[in-house]
């Protein structure tokens, strides 16, 4: 991937002569407060089991960014950003990313659009993969260990479009899970990105993959998508214990019915098979079915509702197997998407969303100028009773949460200003069912304040 990047920047340099060249800038601060307690986390031991989690816990978050792009010729950009988040640990009090900590190559891409006229986009770098194609079940996040300070992957990705409504995209992405891009102390040096295996696991599992997304519609109210996508990891050390390399390829579908402006469906199912390095066979599914809502009316107040059911299978053999023989693999989708609070219940690593059934129901209201309330509720149940929560039943407990984005200050595009100042509350209420041992509600409530330049 560097050597990729190198030639292609030389081969830039001499085009770039005799180029139209556009430059743009700016660089963002995001302040957090995340204050959580009860957590319950994996009591019941196993590969994912962290000791934090359960106790008290108060922290302010410090993440900064700087970004600069120049285009060319209107159809190829050049975009990087360094990022670098800190943290004041109040209680309980740690040296783990005390200032500066580290400083780190976020993104680095070349971009080209609408090449062979407008039959080949390309992105080929280190680039952001949040919901990329739409697939939110299997991008989310690169390197979920990161602290949400990136969303990163090293990839390349091609773009076929065939016609205004069919396209095919094909792409490799490869995941370091050692950040040799970087620029810190010692307390961050060699700090695992993968949030995998759990506390005392070598940075080392890498991962790569590639695959191929085919989007249309089979007509203007029914676009769906067809998917194929191999996924490898590298063996690693955890504890003395080498854990085996496992590789999967995964087939699935996503589906969206519109019904009318306001109406639409919205069904996905996947399947994967494979091996890991020990020989043992591995597979696991996905699938959701769900309907949304939202107000299509000229009203500046515009309420919308969604409910969904998502199942992710599990396996008895988690706490041996790496993530279980028959569970889902979730694939780059590690994040915080369902839950802040359960993200460390997640049976495998960091936001390793896995064994799972979870009914959800969503409403909430857009209004004024980028007001967004939304409130979510729901049961959550395990697929298999994995006994990593310690406790002998499948519900693992209700999930109630509230986020509310507001603006502080909004920029006036038209006068040429970029300076805008950003906020959000999010709330989150568990209470645990008998997968767990404990019987304490969880909670978790986080402000932020983010500047824009």
């Amino acid at each position: 991937m560097r050597r990729a990047l190198v030639s292609a920047a030389a081969a830039l340099a001499a085009f770039t002569a005799s180029a139209e060249i556009e430059f743009d800038a700016g660089a963002d601060l995001r302040v957090r407060e995340e204050i959580f307690d009860n957590v319950p986390g994996l009591p019941g031991g196993g590969l994912a089991s962290q000791s934090p989690y359960g106790k008290y816990t108060n922290r302010m978050r410090y993440r900064v960014r700087a970004w600069g792009e120049i285009k060319l010729e209107e159809r190829l950009r050049i975009y990087t950003r360094l990022t670098d988040e800190f943290r004041w640990n109040i209680r309980p009090k740690t040296r783990s990313s005390r200032f500066p900590d580290e400083v780190f190559l976020d993104n680095l891409f070349i971009e080209g659009k609408g090449y062979f006229d407008g039959f080949l986009d390309f992105t080929v770098g280190r680039q952001d993969i949040m919901r990329l194609y739409g697939l939110e079940q299997i991008f989310q996040d690169g390197t979920p260990n990161d602290g949400s300070r990136s969303i990163f992957a090293d990839m390349i990705r091609f773009t076929l479009n065939f016609t205004e409504e069919s396209k095919l995209d094909v792409f490799g992405l490869y995941q370091h899970d050692d950040n040799h891009l970087r620029w810190g102390n010692g307390l961050s040096d060699h700090r695992s990105l993968m949030g995998l295996g759990g506390s005392g696991a070598e940075p080392e599992r890498d991962e790569w993959g590639f695959g191929a997304v085919w989007s249309s519609d089979f007509s203007e109210d029914l676009p769906y998508q067809l998917y194929a996508i191999h996924k490898n990891v590298a063996s690693y050390h955890r504890g003395g214990r080498k854990i085996p390399s496992a590789r999967r390829e995964t087939f699935g579908f996503k589906i969206v019915p519109r019904l009318d402006d306001e109406w639409s469906l919205q069904f996905e199912a996947a399947g994967q098979v494979g091996e890991n390095g020990a020989g043992k066979s591995l597979y696991g599914w996905m699938s959701y079915a769900g309907v949304n809502w939202k107000d299509a009316s000229e009203s500046e107040i515009k309420p919308f509702a969604s409910a969904g059911l998502l199942m992710l299978s599990g396996s008895k053999d988690t706490a041996e197997t790496e993530g279980g023989s028959g569970a889902w693999d979730p694939m780059w989708s590690r994040s915080v998407r369902y839950s802040e609070i359960f993200l460390g219940g997640t049976h495998y690593g960091t936001c390793w969303w896995s064994n799972l059934y979870y009914a959800k129901a969503e409403a909430g209201i857009e209004f004024g100028a980028k007001h967004n309330l939304t409130l979510t509720s729901g049961p959550m149940f395990a697929a298999v009773n994995d006994g990593l929560g310690g406790g002998k039943g499948h519900y693992k407990g209700y999930l109630n949460g509230l986020h509310y984005n507001f603006p502080i200050m909004l920029a006036d595009k038209s006068k040429g200003e970029r300076f805008e100042i950003f906020g959000h509350i999010h709330a989150e209420h568990f209470c645990p069912g008998d997968y767990f041992v404990t019987d304490r509600p969880a909670w978790f409530i986080r402000w932020q304040i983010e500047f824009k330049f």
